[in-house]
């Protein structure tokens, strides 16, 4: 094993590292917003609204993302009424090209996880908190989000993690990524076993962290899922008087 290679190889690729986290933060960053008017078309009940919305999610959740990546990058650029439109500056570019092809297709998976929080939202907590009067702003606020992100979050959290797998396709329209510069590493080397390794390696790391704090996210948001602390009360000891300290039992993750 060839230790100083391998060194020099994972400071490279941890050299753009931070273009990957960019790309995977941008994309779920705008792919979340869009998923919400997505969302909300598709329980407007509005006809129109709601099959444009379904026909959205169809086609970008029915056709490859690589495609997409594709069409939108190289494809797109066939146009002459698009080059000369003002969103050719932004179109032109690798990784503003990468990060709308790759916000525009988990916003098609993103709006069916948080459509499918919404239908989760018991009928009679809707009804009860009606009844109290609230007002429909204060009803989302405090009872139909929170319970439709509790529901949704365990799915989404994998939609996350697989978008920041997705971010290795982006070397395919010339972004230079971990991915990317590993490729052009082995294309000089020709040694893919140890140059994809360290990649792995990064790609594990970054899906660690990004697990552990959705799954730090899901334990604020699920008060109602946390142990309650334990005591022994002694026989004949006055009420409140615990043998010994409160044992909290450990919490699931």
């Amino acid at each position: 094993m060839d230790f100083a290679f391998l060194g020099d190889t994972m400071g490279q690729l941890l050299a753009v590292t931070p273009l990957t986290v960019a790309l995977w933060f941008w994309c779920i960053l705008i792919g979340g917003i869009l998923a919400c008017f997505i969302t909300w078309a598709r329980v407007s009940g509005v006809p129109v609204v709601t099959h444009l919305a379904a026909a959205y999610i169809f086609v970008f959740r029915g056709s490859p993302l690589l495609i997409q990546m594709y069409l939108l990058y190289y494809g797109v650029s066939q146009f002459s009424e698009v080059r000369h439109s003002i969103v050719w500056p932004i179109l032109r570019d690798s990784f503003n090209s990468a990060v709308i092809s790759l916000a525009l297709c988990t916003a098609g998976y993103t709006a069916e996880i948080f459509r499918g929080g919404l239908q989760a939202v018991p009928g009679r907590e809707i009804e009860a908190g009606r009844a109290i009067g609230m007002s429909g702003f204060t009803l989302f606020r405090r009872i139909i989000a929170p319970i439709a992100m509790r529901q949704a979050l365990p799915a989404y959290s994998t939609e996350i993690v697989l978008m920041m797998k997705s971010t290795a396709l982006a070397s395919l329209v010339t972004v230079w990524e971990v991915t990317g510069v590993a490729s052009r590493i082995i294309t000089h080397t020709y040694r893919t076993f140890e140059v994809f390794i360290c990649a792995a390696i990064i790609y594990l790391v970054l899906n660690f962290l990004i697990i552990r704090l959705l799954g730090f996210v899901e334990y604020l948001v699920s008060p109602h899922l946390r142990a309650r602390p334990t005591s022994v009360i002694k026989r004949g000891a006055p009420p409140g008087h615990a043998s010994g300290p409160i044992e909290m039992p450990e919490v699931p993750r």
